[in-house]
C-alpha cells in the first residue's frame, strides 16, 4: 500500500511538470469552459441550462481520453514497463495509478467549473449536488477505463490519437455538449447513444436536474458502469509489458466488447 501511495504521488507530481498533460488537465478544459461561458451563453441562452454538466464532462473527457493513452504507449515503447516487471510492479498498478492521477486532476478542474459556472455565467446549478458528485465519479471511471484500454491496444503513440479522436470529435458534435441531442434529426438520435458523452449528459439531466430525457437515466448509468468495468477488465487482460513481445494474451479486437452496452442502449431509445 505504501508503494502504491508513493507511486501515485510521483505520478501526480509528474503530471503537473509535464506541459502536455498540464495543458490537457487544466489549461485546455478551463480555457474552453471560459470561452463557452462567454460566447455560447450569448449565442444560445439555453446552453446555461446544461452548461455545468456539459463542461464537467468535457473536462473529464479531455483529461482521460486525450491524456492517458499516449503516455502508456510511450512508456511501453521505452521499456519502462519491462523495468517495472523486473522490480515486481504489478500490471494493475501500471494501469490504475496513471488513470487515478489523471482523474484526480480532472476532478479538480470539474470542481472549479462547478464553483464558478453559476456566479460567472449564470449556469443552472444541479438540484442534487450529492448525486451530481457520484455521477461525476462514475463518468470519470468510465472514461478513464476506456482511455486505459486505448493505451493498451494501441501499437504506437500516433495510433492513440486516432482512437481517441474517434470518441472525442463525435462527442463534441453529436454528444449533446454544444447542441441538445433532442434537436438532432430523429433518425440520428439513437446512434448518439453509442457515445459515452450522451449517456453521461442524459444521466446528469435526469438525475440531478429532474428533467425529461431521451433514455431512462438509470439505464444510462448502467451503461456507463458496465462499459467501464468491461473496459478496465479488458485493459488488464490485454496488457502487454513489452512492445517487442509479439505473443500477447488475447486479440486487440476484444476491446470492442466494451462497446456492447452502448450498442444495446441504441435499441432502448
Amino acid at each position: 500500500m505504501k508503494a502504491f501511495v508513493y507511486h501515485f504521488a510521483f505520478e501526480f507530481r509528474s503530471n503537473l511538470r509535464n506541459p502536455e498533460l498540464l495543458l490537457l488537465d487544466y489549461l485546455f478544459p478551463l480555457g474552453f469552459y471560459v470561452l463557452m461561458g462567454a460566447v455560447m451563453t450569448q449565442i444560445n441562452p439555453t446552453f446555461k441550462d446544461t452548461m455545468v454538466p456539459a463542461m464537467v464532462i468535457f473536462a473529464v473527457m479531455v483529461s482521460t481520453v486525450l491524456g492517458i493513452p499516449s503516455p502508456l504507449v510511450s512508456a511501453r515503447e521505452a521499456g519502462v514497463f519491462r523495468s517495472y516487471k523486473i522490480n515486481g510492479v504489478p500490471s494493475l498498478s501500471i494501469l490504475v495509478i496513471p488513470a487515478l492521477s489523471t482523474i484526480f486532476h480532472a476532478l479538480i478542474t470539474s470542481l472549479i467549473i462547478c464553483i464558478t459556472a453559476v456566479p460567472l455565467f449564470k449556469g443552472l446549478a444541479p438540484t442534487n449536488w450529492g448525486i451530481f458528485a457520484l455521477l461525476t465519479l462514475l463518468i470519470a471511471f468510465s472514461y478513464g477505463s476506456i482511455a486505459a484500454l486505448i493505451g493498451v491496444i494501441s501499437v504506437t503513440s500516433q495510433s492513440t490519437v486516432l482512437w481517441s479522436q474517434l470518441i472525442f470529435l463525435p462527442s463534441m458534435i453529436l454528444g449533446g455538449l454544444m447542441l441538445p441531442v433532442s434537436m438532432l434529426p430523429r433518425s440520428i438520435q439513437p446512434f448518439t447513444f453509442l457515445l459515452p458523452t450522451t449517456h453521461a449528459l442524459q444521466a446528469y439531466i435526469g438525475l440531478t436536474y429532474g428533467q425529461n430525457t431521451l433514455i431512462d437515466p438509470m439505464i444510462a448509468v448502467a451503461v456507463l458502469l458496465v462499459s467501464g468495468l468491461l473496459a478496465f477488465g479488458l485493459s488488464v487482460y490485454l496488457f502487454n509489458w513489452d512492445s517487442k513481445n509479439t505473443s500477447r494474451r488475447g486479440h486487440p479486437l476484444m476491446a470492442l466488447l466494451a462497446l456492447v452496452p452502448y450498442i444495446v442502449s441504441v435499441f432502448l431509445v
